[in-house]
């Protein structure tokens, strides 16, 4: 596909028609090339003959609104990088009516004018609001500037910058570093993409995880324009692998919009190159794409490069379900090629990036000369300008929402039916087959909700034998039963990429599984979307997508025989780290209090899990009320021994540290001493909350007190995590340092079975008992034999402690 819409001659339509000549006389800075004219005359005729437009004059008044709304938003975007005023008569500004101190991505966000101009116009076209993201979220004074020109706003952003002082005052928020007395940001207004951007579903703080994205993001049935960055092209290529994951029959239109500039932050990229973008070019062709180069300083370029996407797909989409072409088709990809900063002073200069003028405006006569210079092309008379806003903001009439609440902006599933399974009764079982059955079990009983399962790894290997059999891996050419062309397994060894395909998959069912230690490759993702969902939550408009479980299984006590790069605990540390009312941090033991906790994550809405689970078979230490009661309390009491004597509290954190613990318990009953062992399964709920917030989420003071009494000063735990993480996000329940200890992963390791783990970290039973000693102020020589003192205090052989221990 050489250009969006095969030029052909001229139709004698845009000949004779006012509107098309004044149309194709451009406006300030944008110029209309003879190709582009052709396609546009084309693209004219074609919404005429589907009935969406009544007739090419009415094409044509459109785009002659849509160039006044670029130049008017590239020159808003300019005053928000420099000044403290806006004059809507075009008057020069005064030294005072500039910022002490400009700040803004300047060039991307001019670049991106255009392109989101040209989506709002694409809408009123045909009739449709389509969703869009933007992976370059720093480019969000673009976005930012057309909804206040065209009034498509959040409340708060609509009782703020519209009215007489409305654009001046979105000038003077933009990087106005203000705060509410609470210390939060006090415009309504960020750097990036942020749930006060009308129409914002991804921060795009993170280059190269939209592109990751947007395949899965759209159900059958709905639109989505997919604006991407050359910069994240070449540093994240899984975005290469789309075509392998898109299919008609589960998911909406795409349409990536690459925006060619040509530059990163200080230096040009290789795609601002001729040969650099040709071979990229190339590149997509071979991947499986249909690269459509266009003029990307002209919105009415975008336009038609949509359009066509679109139909393009369409056709190739109903051509495939019919049987016709098999997977997988080829994608149509927008490459807009322009300069950096196109519009103003600077283009395509480095400087273009941040601020493209010689100086600051407010102290420097030059660079306000030439402020004054290159925004007066731009400026838009305001009646002429409100024409534009009216005639392409027709959403009333055509009876379809701003582009604010576009449908992956407003996702809100049902609930699901969550599916009621027997608990485990046998003495042992992987704690992973209660993810195997429960997962089946909820997409068989809910078959409207699209599933994702984002695999990096081995799904038998982590006893998902019955997921992989009932979904399969997608693949394009299948050859065994265990991959299909409709598969729900997005598998590819990229933990970015799978994570990546179940948050975008905001209405549907998902699953993450992963060896423990590479999950931490998926933190990135994981964590922008955390804190979108947050801030969502903060101004009032609480994410609503189904929440699911990133599961660390294979975990670091599993996986000794694979060296040290496989025994990592950073990834739930991290995750512990994050809000608790978005991210939960949980460590089922067994089968049963695996399988209890899951009907809670997939009901909760806006939150997602780290599940820690263990896959070799264990213990079934909770019955299937135990089980729940942990669930609901994040904590339970599973042994105490009240005999005389102030008991010694013991604190479990992990399957294979609960098992320990339970084995030095044996010893101190032994022993006559008193005990009360607890198992913590959620800590998050346990720490002192940061904020209102995340205080709903945890423990009652009476409720901590239940299973920690403050009586009981002598306290011992063995955590999953690294002991000073647990520690500190717990402080509260080690009140008394001294009689306190905290034993956990140390950052020993290499080729060791599972009791070799435990005991190079000093976390096994015979460690924790010393510490039980330590804590009380006694020799641990009433718990432990010479023999087994010897090995724990390195003097002997560690066999001694790790007899009996599992080691496969």
């Amino acid at each position: 596909m050489p250009s969006p819409i095969q030029p052909r001659p001229a139709p004698t339509t845009g000949q004779h028609c006012p509107q098309y000549d004044l149309w194709r006389q451009g406006y300030g800075v944008i110029q209309h090339s003879d190709a582009t004219c052709v396609q546009v005359q084309t693209l004219a005729e074609r919404l005429v003959q589907r009935g969406l437009q009544p007739d090419t004059e009415a094409v044509y008044r459109k785009l002659v609104a849509l160039d006044r709304l670029t130049s008017a938003g590239l020159w808003l975007v300019v005053h928000m990088t420099y000044t403290r005023r806006v004059d809507m008569t075009g008057a020069p500004l005064t030294p005072q009516d500039f910022k002490t101190s400009p700040e803004g991505h300047t060039g991307g966000a001019l670049n991106m004018v255009p392109a989101y101009a040209a989506y709002l116009a694409l809408n009123s076209l045909t009739g449709e609001t389509r969703s869009w993201l933007m992976g370059q979220g720093h480019c969000v004074a673009a976005v930012d500037a057309l909804n206040v020109l065209t009034g498509n706003l959040h409340p708060e952003q609509q009782a703020r910058y519209r009215g007489p002082e409305g654009l001046s005052r979105l000038a003077e928020d933009f990087y106005s570093y203000g705060q509410k007395p609470d210390g939060s940001m006090a415009a309504p207004i960020g750097s990036h993409v942020n749930p006060h951007t009308a129409g914002g579903i991804i921060e795009g703080g993170y280059l190269g995880f939209a592109e990751l994205q947007y395949a899965h993001m759209p159900l059958p049935g709905e639109s989505l324009v997919a604006f991407l960055s050359d910069g994240a092209a070449e540093e994240q290529r899984g975005s290469d692998w789309i075509p392998r994951w898109w299919r008609q029959e589960d998911c909406g239109l795409v349409l990536p919009i690459m925006i060619a500039n040509g530059r990163r932050i200080e230096q040009r990229t290789e795609l601002g190159t001729r040969e650099g973008l040709e071979r990229f070019e190339a590149h997509l062709s071979h991947r499986g794409f249909d690269p459509v180069r266009f003029d990307g300083r002209d919105p009415a370029a975008f336009v038609c490069a949509l359009f066509s996407m679109e139909e393009a797909l369409k056709d190739h989409g109903q051509a495939a379900m019919k049987g016709e072409i098999r997977y997988p088709v080829r994608i149509p990809y927008g490459i807009a090629e322009t300069v950096k900063g196109y519009g103003f002073y600077g283009a395509g200069s480095n400087a273009a990036h941040n601020l493209p003028l010689p100086g600051n405006p407010r102290i420097d006569a030059r660079a306000r000369e030439l402020f004054q210079t290159h925004i007066k092309p731009l400026w838009v008379n305001p009646d002429e300008l409100q024409d534009a806003v009216r005639q392409l903001g027709e959403h009333e009439r055509q009876n379809r929402p701003l582009e604010r609440d576009h449908p992956l902006a407003r996702r809100n599933p049902d609930d699901p039916v969550i599916p009621r399974l027997a608990p485990c009764r046998e003495p042992s079982s992987s704690p992973m087959k209660a993810v195997d059955h429960f997962f089946r079990a909820l997409v068989a009983e809910n078959p409207d909700f699209r599933p994702r399962v984002g695999n990096p790894d081995e799904l038998a290997s982590n006893r998902l034998t019955g997921i992989l059999k009932a979904l399969k891996h997608r693949v394009n050419d299948p050859e065994n039963d265990q991959e299909d062309i409709h598969g729900k397994i997005i598998t590819v060894l990229n933990e970015e990429a799978v994570i990546s395909a179940c948050l975008a998959n905001k209405a549907g069912l998902n699953l993450v599984a992963s060896y423990e230690a590479f999950c931490v490759k998926m933190l990135g993702a994981i964590r922008q979307e955390l804190i979108f969902a947050r801030h969502q939550k903060a101004v009032g408009r609480p994410a609503r997508w189904l929440g699911f479980p990133v599961i660390a299984s294979s975990h670091t006590w599993e996986n000794g025989k694979n060296e040290q790069s496989h025994q990592d605990t950073t990834f739930c540390e991290s995750l512990l780290g994050e809000m608790n009312d978005v991210s939960r941090v949980i460590f089922p033991a067994d089968y049963n209090s695996t399988l209890a906790a899951l009907p809670s994550v997939y009901t909760d809405r806006g939150r997602l899990t780290c599940m820690v689970v263990p896959k070799r078979e264990r213990p079934c230490v909770f019955d299937a009320h135990e089980a729940d009661t942990l669930a609901r309390h994040g904590a339970l009491v599973v042994d105490e021994d009240t005999c005389a004597g102030e008991p010694l509290l013991l604190i479990a954190n992990g399957a294979y540290q609960l098992s320990e613990t339970i084995r030095a318990c044996e010893r101190l009953r032994e022993t006559g001493t008193p005990f009360r062992l607890v198992y913590v399964q959620e800590p998050g709920r346990f720490r002192q909350p940061r904020d209102a917030d995340e205080a709903a989420t945890c423990a009652s003071e009476f409720e901590r007190e239940r299973l920690f009494p403050h009586r009981l000063r002598r306290r011992v735990s063995l955590t999953h995590m690294r002991p000073e993480v647990f520690r500190g996000h717990l402080h509260t329940l080690f009140p008394e340092p001294a009689h306190s200890r905290v034993l956990g992963y140390i950052n020993q390791g290499g080729t060791l079975n599972v009791a070799g783990m435990l005991f190079a970290n000093q976390c096994s039973w015979g460690h924790l008992l010393v510490a039980c000693a330590q804590a009380m102020e006694q020799p641990p020589g009433e718990w432990l034999s010479s023999a087994e003192l010897a090995a724990v205090e390195g003097r002997g052989d560690p066999s001694v402690i790790t007899r009996g221990l599992p080691t496969a």
